[in-house]
């Protein structure tokens, strides 16, 4: 039970500061360890879902989320024309991995779902964006939910994740923890970072009002940090054996030089952040694109039991190399 008590702490800690200082949680989170997630969740993605993410699939999708980068670059001189670009080439993304995981029926119903959800996409902007940036922060339950499955007690650990990925958020935004709300101040963030609407605008829905733009903003921050805490900490010391996956693939990036790439790009962006954070932050979500778009085609390949199968095929280690998963307590 040890692991499911790990993130019960863990959760409480992400809770109390986003609650008490949502702005600077936020903020000075994605300064701190932004960078460094991006590329220890590639290498975890990478590793794990080697035989997923191959051959021309892999340089399909790499070539659409290049375009999605060249997307948000734009975006910073040209506006709302790149943004609507973003979207169709997101769409692009995901059509790809249904298209790689998906047969009959299921290919159909979910082209139709794709369009109609494009079509929204397209009139209402502002949501789409406020969705994805959410989204990317409840992708980690899923990989969580995976990776459990080695488990003694799975269910406990799958069912821990649940409660803090779904329930606290849905706590949160019913009101439940407004006697605890530390409030949403330019007190409360850094100067450099700007006005502070700009940031909450990023996570609430357009219009929203100031309590519920809060809440959003306070559900951020608390998943923001439980991501960093999975994929800074948690990943990299408790599935090794995705590591030592990907370094079979690219040696180059071998034990520490990950952290060191990692750490090294995340303390030159920080400078730009403290110098000009909006621009920073523009080029972070750019190159950023890269881990959060190549997530959901490989969520969508696990769909498909041959890619469900192929992601167990980078785990064939003898007991002398790890604990075997009966062993692993939860």
């Amino acid at each position: 039970m040890k692991i499911s008590l790990l993130f019960g702490l863990a959760a409480g800690a992400a809770l109390a500061v986003a609650l008490r200082a949502p702005l600077a949680t936020t903020v000075l989170g994605l300064i701190a360890f932004g960078v460094l997630h991006n590329v220890l969740e590639l290498r975890y993605v990478a590793g794990r879902f080697a035989p997923v993410l191959g051959g021309r699939f892999l340089v399909v999708l790499l070539g659409l989320i290049s375009a999605i980068v060249v997307c948000r670059l734009a975006a910073m001189f040209v506006g709302e024309p790149a943004r609507y670009a973003e979207i169709l080439v997101g769409y692009a993304v995901l059509a790809a991995g249904c298209a790689h995981a998906l047969r009959g029926w299921r290919l159909g119903a979910a082209a139709v779902v794709l369009i109609v959800a494009a079509a929204a996409s397209l009139d209402f902007p502002g949501y789409h964006f406020v969705v994805l940036a959410h989204l990317h922060n409840v992708v980690p339950l899923f990989f969580l939910w995976e990776w459990g499955g080695r488990l003694r007690h799975a269910a406990v650990f799958r069912w821990t994740q649940v409660a803090w990925v779904l329930g606290v958020p849905a706590l949160i935004l019913a009101g439940a923890l407004d006697f605890v709300l530390g409030g949403v101040s330019p007190s409360t963030v850094a100067a450099f970072a700007g006005d502070p609407a700009r940031i909450i605008a990023a996570s609430a829905p357009p219009g929203s009002a100031t309590i519920v733009g809060a809440r959003f903003l306070m559900v951020f921050a608390f998943l923001q940090t439980m991501h960093y805490f999975v994929w800074v900490y948690f990943l990299p010391r408790h599935a090794p054996d995705a590591a030592r996956a990907f370094e079979a693939r690219l040696g180059m990036l071998r034990g520490w030089r990950a952290w060191a790439l990692g750490g090294g790009l995340g303390a030159a962006l920080a400078v730009l952040f403290v110098i000009d954070y909006a621009s920073g932050r523009a080029l972070y979500g750019a190159f950023a694109s890269y881990h959060a778009y190549l997530e959901f085609p490989v969520l969508l390949a696990l769909l498909s039991p041959s890619g469900a199968a192929g992601s167990q095929l980078v785990f064939r280690e003898t007991a002398s190399e790890r604990q075997e998963p009966a062993a692993v307590s939860t």
